[in-house]
């Protein structure tokens, strides 16, 4: 995946697929805890850049053209 609304989507999925037992729940945790170290990795580069004072940095993963 390649941004934050595909991750978004993934886990949509994932959730639908647990609900209909297509998704095993240990399987289903295991992909929420990625997606969260995924979400945290952002945050820390946010973190960074605002710290360093740069405002127009642009970090791909959370860059999406959802509306």
């Amino acid at each position: 995946m390649k941004n934050v609304s595909e991750l978004r989507n993934e886990l949509s999925d994932v959730f639908t697929g647990l609900i209909t037992g297509d998704v095993k729940a240990k399987d289903a945790k295991e992909l929420a805890n990625v997606a969260g170290k995924m979400i945290n990795s952002a945050k820390v580069q946010l973190e960074y850049h605002a710290l360093r004072k740069e405002s127009n940095t642009k970090i791909n993963f959370l860059h999406s053209t959802d509306k």
